[in-house]
């Protein structure tokens, strides 16, 4: 592992950190071979991460004063568990970036919250071709769910069901 040149430190994201939030999202998207599917605008990061009601939160890593990274996470529920979880919805750091261990010190940071709110588990998902995620997190102790399937409705399908009738 290369050691950084500059202090390493995470954070909690603030409201004025909008457009970084922003521009690490598309950074991820185009890792990820969709660079054209991000929607996501400023004033809608503001209201789900800083609104009334926050639907996720946002740590930012920083070498030195440059973000090299993000994880976007939000509590679950596991009925069985009667407990919280940590859902972490995107982890990304800067291929130029990548090695020095900004992913693992994101996870730890993570893991410490859901410790302190006494989360009965961490979860997330891995796109299949990810091979060196994939092996990243198996070193961390992660195991993968095999048994289970991702189902996603999108905002029509949404709307279609919702104008169902349950009868």
């Amino acid at each position: 592992m290369n050691q950084p040149e500059h202090p390493f430190r995470i954070r909690a994201a603030t409201r004025t950190d909008v457009p970084l939030i922003l521009e690490l999202i598309r950074d991820l998207a185009t890792y990820e071979r969709a660079p054209n599917d991000v929607v996501a605008t400023e004033k809608g990061l503001l209201e789900v991460f800083f609104g009334e009601k926050p639907s996720a939160e946002v740590r930012l890593a920083f070498e030195g004063e440059t973000a090299v990274g993000f994880a976007v996470f939000f509590h679950n529920f596991s009925t069985w568990l009667g407990r919280p979880g940590l859902y972490l919805e995107d982890l990304f750091v800067k291929p130029e970036h990548r090695g020095k261990g900004y992913g693992k010190g994101l996870l730890i940071d993570l893991a410490k919250i859901a410790r302190d709110r006494g989360c009965g588990r961490m979860e997330w998902a891995v796109l299949d071709w990810n091979e060196p995620a994939i092996q990243f997190y198996q070193k961390l102790g992660a195991k993968p769910m095999h048994e289970w399937t991702v189902f996603r409705l999108t905002p029509e399908e949404i709307g279609s069901l919702a104008d169902t009738s349950a009868a």
